[in-house]
């Protein structure tokens, strides 16, 4: 159906149907093989491929240039918006990319070189070269101008930079101000008292993102030591990367190392080879929980009625470590909180733990009571001692939960890792592990004498 509808709206190089979008052919190139989307973008006019390739979410932009012929992925190539030519570069082969830099125009490959450069996840790897600079004497009419004969080549017009006689950026004005503003007045006027907002390459995006934000900017100038502009960053570069990123940590979190390509695209062995990992790891920890439990092989042969509440015990602990690492990971994300805060966080997150485990435990007491009292299970002569170990020690594991949770992600930043590395099995890996020696320490104190 996908490859019939494709050929009914892309037969040649006139428009695209009318009721069909970029995002929406883009959406049905992705359904198909690199081959078949290749041969389907190779029947469009120039303007409505690259309009294509230009789209983030065509993830198999690599695969189907590398299908086409090779002037025609070229020229492609050559006319997409360059922070995108540089992203889909830099996904392909070393080999098969500097072929496609050499076949550019000496321009083109300057750029694109430039670009790649940098890290991907830095203010440079997302910035493109194509922005507007006027010189700072210009006045209104005269920037107007400019911006109407450049605007072809460049890629988004939201703000145009104003440049001294030595290059170095001097204001920022937004299109909005540049057309309410009268035409003989001086651009540099319209930014007068205000230091423009800049970044340097080297800054990691969420940095980026969180100056667009703070500032409500639709675009950010990069620049180089000597403050003079290089790129651009814009705002829907930064909501792309910012939507990578978030499913880098989604993917870290569940405890699976982050995935290159999307789901159906990853192949089988690399899927197992990522998922493997953490597994092994984890399943690792988890045996710490057989020693825990045959370091208490005698309390548990003189009080069977213990085990039945090891598996309640455990993934309450773990539901709590994990509800704190994911609120904490996501405030040290956004900027909530910061890693100075750390000793703040745990003075909330002990008493929170510590209601929490009181709360788990009345209802572990209540039900054990209830399930005795209408006679679903007998606990024995020493069913109250029985529930009162539960309940403390639901008390004392959720609270050490809460707080390993929280602390967590505070280590890892401090150590120089991902803080969405704390993933959530781990927490629950290392809070089960504490867990049953919380739980059987305190069987010991309150049943010795009796069960014990």
């Amino acid at each position: 159906m996908v490859n019939d509808l494709l050929a009914g709206v892309i037969a040649g190089p006139q428009p695209v149907s009318r009721g069909l979008y970029i995002a929406d052919i883009v959406e049905k190139l992705e359904a198909l093989s690199p081959a078949e989307a290749a041969a389907k973008l190779g029947r469009m006019a120039d303007v409505r491929a690259v309009a294509a390739l230009d789209r983030p979410e065509f993830a198999s932009a690599p695969d189907v240039l590398e299908m086409l012929p090779f002037p025609r992925a070229v020229q492609l190539v050559s006319q997409m918006a360059e922070d995108r030519a540089a992203d889909v570069l830099a996904e392909m082969d070393e080999d098969t990319a500097d072929r496609f830099l050499a076949a550019l125009a000496p321009d083109v490959r300057t750029s694109l070189s430039s670009l790649l450069a940098w890290p991907e996840d830095s203010a440079g790897g997302m910035m493109t070269t194509e922005f507007v600079a006027a010189p700072s004497y210009a006045s209104v009419g005269e920037v107007l101008r400019l911006i109407r004969t450049v605007e072809r080549s460049r890629e988004t017009v939201y703000s145009v930079f104003l440049v001294g006689r030595e290059g170095r950026l001097e204001a920022t004005i937004s299109l909005r101000r540049l057309i309410a503003a009268e035409p003989d007045d001086l651009a540099l006027d319209l930014g007068r008292g205000r230091d423009p907002v800049a970044v340097a390459p080297e800054t990691d995006r969420k940095e980026v993102a969180d100056l667009i934000r703070r500032h409500d900017l639709l675009a950010l100038p990069v620049v180089d030591r000597n403050r003079c502009p290089i790129g651009i960053v814009t705002v829907d570069d930064v909501l792309d990367a910012l939507v990578e990123e978030h499913t880098e940590g989604v993917q870290k979190f569940g405890g699976v190392e982050a995935f290159d390509k999307p789901y159906l695209e990853t192949g089988f062995l690399a899927m197992i080879r990522k998922r493997a990992g953490w597994l092994s790891v984890l399943f690792l920890s988890e045996m710490l929980t057989a020693s825990a439990m045959q370091h208490f092989e005698d309390e548990l042969a003189r009080a069977v009625v213990l085990t039945l509440f090891i598996p309640l015990i455990m993934s309450s602990g773990g539901n709590s470590g994990s509800q704190a690492t994911s609120l904490i990971i996501r405030a040290l994300a956004v900027g909530q909180v910061r890693l100075r805060d750390w000793w703040r966080v745990a003075l909330r997150e002990l008493p929170a733990g510590m209601v929490l485990g009181a709360i788990l435990g009345t209802v572990g007491f209540v039900r054990i009571a209830a399930w005795q009292a209408l006679g679903f299970y007998d606990y024995g002569s020493h069913w109250v001692l029985i529930a009162t170990t539960v309940s403390a020690g639901l008390v004392g594991i959720v609270t050490f939960g809460s707080l390993a949770g929280s602390m967590l992600p505070f280590l890892l930043q401090k150590l120089g890792f991902d803080p969405a590395s704390a993933s959530a099995p781990f927490v629950a890996t290392l809070v089960d592990v504490t867990g049953l020696v919380i739980y059987f320490t305190i069987a010991l104190a309150i049943l010795s004498g009796t069960l014990l």
